[in-house]
């Protein structure tokens, strides 16, 4: 409290001495001339002045701490009073002989004064920080990778909590007008080539990534280079984890296999995504999976009026609810145990919340699974889509969005070709459709992290000590962020191209096995000495690469870079339902055999791997 006045109390000072500073400097004839002028406006800005101040809250501002936010309220309350002091004097000039300057001098005067006291008062604190800081024996000296935003904001916080143990000593960067310059008195000691060399001269401990828009290759470079100089490397999330901009030091984390595969940030087209989300009632069907709660939280960002979080699984729903609930209090959502394949409790859903926007992201995912189990692929990701489908072309939904997978491209497993088929069932609402509905297809191919992924799986067996297993040397796969899938989904739903097969640019593939030496490596490990890696064979249904089209498709662009059109035929859907029922009767008999002949004619490039062969 005694801080707060003694702020409130210089500010008001400071400005109040404002008027004859200016006064003084303003003056062209012996101060005798302006002396009772002088006093006079003086004390008339006084209760101007203090109420200003008062009622702008200057005296709450952290001085130590101060930022442009602040210097902008700063300059709108000083305008104020500067405004209301020059029609004070032009009403008083009758009376008062005040130049027509002093006002304007008096509000300069004072946002100099009041911003020096400021700027000092952090000055003084970041070097006392920086000082105890320096004297920690157990500080770390770090080199920041990227003089940009995120890097100064980085090196900002390390100063203002040395209790992190942190100091910084440099920064690196690309960009040639970086160069040689200082940024908060930390130089800028070179391009990221150079990190080998400065590490060495500033005697740094560990390297951080602060450049969160930086694509994969950058960040491997980093990783290299540091791995080279023998220091430890960390990175500061990338520009999907960092939605509100803001860096601070417990964001740190070790550098993962994502950030070696991160592309270029997708620029969404938000406006085109809020005009179909904002204010509407949204069903996220298999809410509880790694893509279903991303499509979750993404939704949550563009104001809808509810969300249907629906699953099957409870504890991932509570899951999903924990972290609504902590992140976005004010949204109205509500969360439904149940199953697609239950008709008429999805029929419930559809009649008492009235979803106008579908994503439907439940299916059984797992291939090998599914290949033993084909019975369940069918009732689950075809049966349970066309129960979807079909209530929403009865009630009316204005968009429909069928999560699908590179996997039912030329499908060798069950699993792809019962996703396939739901991209015919998307079809076949899309020619049924009303004016102003729309469903569509999304495909895209593996995603980093999700559940039942390659990633978890590596990392397990390196906690383990090895040995990895990677079913063949040569097998490929795309590869996109949880984040980045889903919002390129909402995207695409955005699109609105009723009956399309959307299908997202994955960017290069990846082979597996590079996958499985890069994480031993982020390990702080090597591959073949410290962990093994073999190789297992190919597993029932899977492909050594996977393809984001079919021979016949082809695609055209859509209006978003990142998403393109599968050139599709749509025909022959009527005859396919008959070929559906016979798939259900086949299910239903438990005949896998069976399973596998409907759904070759079904999909005719499908080449159904045999078990056992």
């Amino acid at each position: 409290m005694a801080r707060t006045i003694a702020k409130y109390l210089t500010d008001v000072f400071l400005w109040v001495i404002a008027t004859p500073l200016a006064f003084w400097l303003r003056l062209d004839q012996p101060w005798s001339t302006y002396a009772y002028d002088a006093l006079a406006f003086t004390l008339i800005g006084v209760p101007i002045k203090a109420g200003i101040a008062y009622l702008w809250k200057f005296h709450n501002q952290t001085w130590r701490r101060i930022g442009t936010r602040d210097l902008l309220s700063l300059i709108q309350g000083v305008s104020l009073g500067t405004l209301v002091l020059a029609s004070t004097a032009f009403f008083l000039r009758p009376h008062l002989n005040i130049p027509r300057s002093i006002p304007l001098l008096d509000g300069a005067l004072a946002l100099l004064m009041l911003g020096a006291v400021r700027l000092a008062a952090r000055v003084l604190f970041e070097q006392s920080q920086a000082r105890i800081a320096s004297r920690r024996k157990t500080s770390q000296r770090v080199l920041i990778v990227g003089a940009g935003e995120a890097g100064t904001m980085l090196a900002r916080e390390m100063l203002r909590h040395p209790e992190a143990g942190l100091l910084p000593v440099g920064f690196l960067d690309d960009d040639p007008a970086k160069q040689h310059q200082k940024i908060m008195g930390i130089p800028v000691l070179g391009p990221i080539s150079s990190l080998p060399q400065v590490a060495a001269s500033t005697h740094a401990d560990e390297v951080l990534i602060a450049v969160p828009s930086a694509p994969g290759k950058v960040v491997r470079r980093v990783v290299e280079l540091s791995q080279k100089a023998g220091i430890r490397h960390r990175i500061v999330p990338g520009i999907y984890e960092i939605l509100s901009g803001k860096v601070a030091i417990s964001q740190i984390r070790d550098v993962d296999v994502e950030d070696l595969l991160r592309r270029e940030p997708v620029q969404l087209d938000t406006a085109e995504i809020a005009h179909y989300l904002e204010g509407r009632t949204v069903l996220v069907t298999g809410a509880g999976g790694s893509i279903g709660s991303e499509i979750v939280r993404q939704v949550a960002r563009f104001r809808p009026r509810r969300i249907i979080l629906l699953g099957r699984g409870e504890n991932s729903l509570y899951q999903i609810e924990r972290e609504l609930g902590q992140s976005w209090p004010e949204l109205n959502w509500r969360t439904v145990v149940a199953d697609v394949r239950d008709r008429e409790k999805m029929r419930y859903v559809f009649t008492t919340y009235a979803p106008e926007v579908v994503f439907h992201a439940a299916a059984h995912k797992h291939v090998p699974m599914m290949e033993a189990n084909p019975d369940e692929a069918v009732f689950n990701n075809v049966g349970g889509t066309k129960n979807v489908v079909e209530l929403a072309l009865e009630h009316g939904v204005e968009r429909f969005v069928n999560i699908s997978t590179d996997k039912a491209v030329n499908p060798t497993s069950v699993m792809g070709a019962s996703k396939r088929v739901a991209e015919y069932l998307v079809q076949w609402a899309a020619q049924r459709a009303r004016p102003g509905q729309a469903f569509v297809s999304v495909r895209f191919g593996n995603v980093l992290g999700s559940r039942g992924s390659v990633i978890p799986l590596f990392k397990e067996q390196i906690a383990r000590g090895g040995p990895v297993t990677v079913t063949h040397q040569d097998m490929t796969r795309y590869f996109m962020t949880i984040p980045e899938a889903a919002q390129l989904v909402l995207q695409a739903g955005g699109l609105g191209d009723n009956g399309a097969v959307y299908v997202l640019d994955m960017g290069e593939p990846v082979r597996i096995a590079d996958l499985a030496r890069d994480l031993i490596r982020l390990s702080g490990l090597e591959p073949g000495a410290d962990i093994e890696i073999i190789y297992t064979g190919i597993r029932p249904g899977e492909k050594l690469f996977e393809e984001l089209l079919t021979a016949e498709e082809g695609t055209e662009a859509s209006k978003h870079s990142h998403i393109f059109v599968a050139k599709g035929n749509a025909s022959g859907l009527e005859e396919r339902l008959v070929l559906i029922e016979e798939l259900f009767n086949a299910a239903h008999r438990r005949d896998p055999a069976e399973i596998r002949a409907v759904f070759k004619r079904l999909v005719p490039t499908f080449s159904p791997m045999v078990p056992g062969k």
